[in-house]
């Protein structure tokens, strides 16, 4: 399930479980005792005449691109809303160029015109979605420190490309043991041996809510939607449309086209069939469907993965 924060103090982040138990029953994240972080269901209202920038900032090995494809299928039905979803291709070499140059000064107007005119077809637009799970680091240096993305400070230099803009980080969460994995195994195609790439990292301590936590106080008053990557197959739509700021009454595309992945062809036709002749009513309904039919019609080989690294055995369930 999909949370927000906004945040308002310094008190730590609690309750990021390592696991979900159930693809019914999808990761909530809470926030606990006096924690002064405040979490939402829902994008709420912004300023009307504020710009709006959403950073789509990973994590690495966890959609793959897959957020930004599903997007841009829906290209011409969000513009229509104000909405801009552009290509990598228009925006990732200016932004890198950017940040590099200004390393966290705000960016003037003419630097942002840059951005926005290279990446935009329309001058009718509020809401932006920027995507690339290296905007903080590349993969090599995700463990740096022994820490998930010790670079935080590389947030604020995205966030103060648009000082004035309404900014908003978003990022997939994956299960400790089996990101690490998926990073090595990356790594390692590049010929890099496990000694080196853990180096002075112990997996056991790695723990995502720190990372929020940083990311939070780095960027005061920024809301960040996190979700589990594990949970995709049921909550696909629920990203899609907590990114782009869509209420239900829009309709998109691409919202199965994880679902498909893991489900077998007759699953996939049976949910669909169940779905359009038994409308849920709401989103909660349609997510513990879908988790049925996941339970019911999953490849095995596409959900489960077995980790066996120095200091890390786990059979990972990915849905």
């Amino acid at each position: 399930m999909l949370y927000q924060l906004s945040y308002r103090g310094t008190a730590p982040v609690y309750g990021l479980p390592p696991h979900r138990a159930s693809p019914a029953r999808p990761w909530l994240w809470h926030a606990a005792g006096k924690s002064q972080y405040c979490w939402r269901r829902s994008l709420g209202t912004l300023a009307d005449d504020a710009m709006q920038i959403v950073y789509h900032i990973g994590a690495h090995r966890t959609d793959e691109g897959a957020l930004l494809r599903s997007l841009l299928k829906n290209r011409e039905t969000l513009l229509t809303e104000g909405i801009a979803v552009p290509g990598p291709s228009r925006y990732r070499e200016i932004i890198r160029d950017l940040t590099q140059t200004l390393r966290g000064a705000p960016a003037d107007a003419d630097m942002q015109d840059l951005l926005l005119g290279a990446s935009l077809d329309s001058d009718e637009v509020r809401r932006v979605v920027f995507s690339n799970e290296s905007f903080i680091c590349v993969p090599s240096r995700a463990l740096d420190d022994g820490r998930l993305y010790a670079r935080t400070f590389k947030s604020t230099w995205l966030r103060n490309l648009f000082p004035e803009a309404e900014v908003e980080f978003a990022l997939a969460l994956r299960n400790p043991a089996a990101f690490v994995s998926a990073l090595f195994a990356q790594q390692r195609r590049a010929g890099l041996r496990y000694a080196d790439f853990i180096a002075d990292t112990e997996p056991e301590t790695l723990c995502w809510s720190d990372f929020v936590a940083r990311l939070a106080e780095a960027n005061p008053g920024c809301r960040i939607t996190v979700w589990a990557n594990e949970d995709t197959p049921v909550i696909w739509q629920d990203v899609m449309r907590a990114v782009t700021g869509l209420g239900d009454e829009i309709a998109l595309d691409g919202t199965y086209d994880i679902i498909r992945r893991v489900v077998r062809r007759e699953g996939m036709r049976r949910m669909r069939t169940y779905l359009a002749r038994r409308p849920p009513a709401c989103a909660s309904a349609r997510r513990q469907v879908m988790g049925a039919f996941l339970d019911k019609y999953a490849i095995p080989e596409q959900i489960e993965e077995e980790i066996d690294l120095p200091g890390i055995a786990y059979l990972s369930r990915n849905a």
